[in-house]
């Protein structure tokens, strides 16, 4: 066939393949048109998930009738005055989305301009433009999209359904609200909405944490960390969720370039590199980032939706990102979720898949009011010491080993307390000044010794201590292979080890911080470990997995019994210790309950 110029109409069905995938994406082109004319306010209305209508309108600056011919133009657009590509200062700039939108749909445009005392309306169907005619309307713009990809039927077979369609177009809302708290956005389906943000007023730090809260929920804001860093121009802020709020994906990682959502593997690798200490590879933190960066050091054209962006000095930006998390998760001591608790309490009310951490629920039975046997006294008293003591005949051991403690009253400047007792040879149970503390002894000790690894890695290297008899271990060859072309870098961690023949390795020294370890143990671990992930890493993730495993291996046992200074010793290590809230896979090391929680749980409040 002869070369030959595709109509206008179906160059703009191609475009609107690249910019309107469903309705979701058609939303978000609007909305972000709506937030660059200026709108303070965003109503978004979906009948049928988008298939059948999409509304938005905005009370922006608005448009005359002139500019309403000439915004259904392929690339117009009032947003490149000096048409400069690489400065893009606004969300859409192409000017590709409403001649696209239009040449699959009904679309109709209604705006007046702030000031103008007349409004004006122009249509669209199927990429057939009619003329523009006066029209009634506020000061801003209402834009409405019908029969979505009518002009093009095979487009209807790829929609899901209206229901999960609608949720494209939630998320989509939600991420701009996240980026633009100052802008109250509403959505729904005409009779109900589902998404009513208010505008904020105040602080922006303060106002996009109760936005991020409305969205991402009380529990985020809560246990939710401020960023605030600056670097060569780049100034990244943001709220960063405590390493024990995860979850098992990273659907709840919201990233920011200039105001606008993206999804760059950059960004989320930056992430995963800050939290690495602190989570396991199947675990992801909660968070939202914004970063603002010079609009010429950022490409946001390499993408048809502009869903992803390029940076000139990625690791710059990588840098930043990873630098700023790691300082917020170390100033957060030995902090640890507030859902952690919330999750221990639910547990003990028995509360069914309903109940979530927030509120508290009325019991279903009433308690009768308690009150002090110390305040009664004569025969009533007798009688309750009598009630009250061990029934004859029951010689069961308890499970909780009290431990002599010359005061048990907690000083105020001790957060995790005084311990009291040891249950089942592995928890600690501490009282505070207005609670308990369990803390899980492994799991704190495990993150103490590995900050204490790291921390003598980066100053002069690990102690190590030679074995009185250097241990064999028998390992498959290709295991041997694994550890011992890792064999200086596990020197630098204090495990020398040396091949043994084809099938086995020796074991010289170990790190003194391990204390008495199982070194036949500690070495096939991390030779599993150097099967999964030694390729993937860079030399300072590798001495990272190395450390956790060590540290799980020389922390305290589960099942060992502590006396009163070891366990004293241990709390108040964890309150001088960064991190020491979580252990290295994520898991809280210790629970805390306030007094008035506790009574709560008896019916004393």
């Amino acid at each position: 066939m002869a070369i030959r110029r595709l109509p206008d109409i179906l160059v703009n069905q191609i475009a609107a393949g690249e910019v309107v995938e469903r309705p979701a994406s058609a939303v978000k082109e609007l909305v972000e048109n709506a937030l660059d004319a200026g709108a303070t306010h965003i109503d978004v209305i979906l009948r049928d998930g988008g298939q059948s209508l999409i509304s938005v309108s905005d009370d922006g600056f608005g448009m005359t009738s002139d500019e309403l011919e000439l915004a259904v133009e392929r690339h117009a657009t009032s947003k490149l005055p000096d048409d400069d590509l690489v400065r893009i200062a606004s969300l859409g700039f192409r000017g590709e989305a409403l001649p696209s939108i239009g040449a699959v749909s009904r679309l109709s445009l209604t705006s007046r301009k702030a000031g103008s005392d007349s409004a004006w309306k122009i249509a669209i169907e199927g990429g057939r433009k009619l003329p523009v005619e006066p029209a009634a309307h506020p000061p801003g713009t209402r834009v409405e999209v019908r029969d979505l990809f009518y002009a093009t039927p095979a487009r209807l077979k790829f929609l899901k359904t209206p229901r999960a369609e609608y949720g494209q177009a939630v998320d989509v809302l939600n991420r701009l609200a996240m980026a633009h708290p100052h802008v109250g956005f509403t959505l729904g389906d005409g009779t109900r909405s589902s998404v009513k943000l208010a505008a904020g007023q105040g602080e922006l730090f303060d106002i996009r944490l109760r936005r991020l809260a409305a969205i991402m929920g009380d529990s985020f804001a809560e246990n939710a960390l401020r960023i605030d860093a600056t670097r060569e121009g780049l100034h990244l802020t943001g709220y960063a969720g405590l390493p024990t709020l995860n979850r098992g994906n990273a659907q709840m990682q919201y990233l920011f370039v200039n105001g606008r959502p993206v999804k760059d593997r950059l960004l989320q690798g930056a992430v995963r590199g800050a939290y690495q200490d602190f989570l396991s590879h199947d675990r992801h933190p909660l968070l939202a980032l914004f970063l603002e960066v010079p609009p010429e050091a950022v490409d946001v054209n390499v993408h048809p939706a502009k869903a992803e962006v390029r940076f000139r000095e990625a690791g710059l930006v990588r840098g930043l990102i990873v630098s700023a998390l790691k300082h917020a998760l170390a100033e957060a001591g030995h902090r640890a979720s507030t859902t952690v608790s919330a999750a221990a309490l639910g547990a003990f009310r028995n509360e069914g898949p309903g109940m979530g951490p927030q509120g508290w629920r009325s019991p279903a039975y009433a308690y009768p009011m308690p009150y002090a046997p110390a305040a009664q006294g004569g025969a009533l008293a007798e009688a309750l010491h009598d009630y009250h003591a061990p029934l004859p005949g029951l010689d069961a051991q308890p499970a909780a080993r009290p431990v002599p403690v010359p005061d048990a009253s907690p000083a105020v400047n001790l957060p995790l307390g005084v311990p009291t007792a040891q249950l089942h040879g592995t928890y600690i149970v501490a009282q505070t000044a207005d609670g308990i503390v369990i803390v899980d002894q492994h799991a704190a000790h495990e993150r103490l010794v590995y900050e204490r690894m790291k921390e003598a890695l980066a100053r002069d290297g690990v102690k190590r201590q030679t074995l009185l008899l250097p241990e064999v271990v028998e390992l498959e060859e290709a295991a041997v292979e694994r550890l011992t072309a890792r064999a200086e870098d596990l020197a630098r961690l204090g495990l020398v080890i040396e091949a043994f023949g084809p099938g086995a390795v020796v074991v010289r020294e170990v790190p003194v911080l391990l204390g008495q370890t199982n070194a036949a143990g500690l070495v096939r671990d991390l030779a599993d470990d150097l099967a999964e992930w030694d390729q993937a890493l860079t030399l300072e993730d590798r001495l990272a997995h190395v450390c956790g495993t060590m540290a799980c291996h020389g922390s305290v046992r589960a099942g060992r019994r502590l006396n009163a200074e070891e366990m004293s010793a241990l709390l108040r290590q964890m309150e001088a210790t960064p991190h020491s809230g979580q252990c290295n896979h994520g898991r809280p090391t210790y629970v805390e309950l306030k007094l008035a929680d506790i009574e709560r749980l008896f019916g004393r409040r």
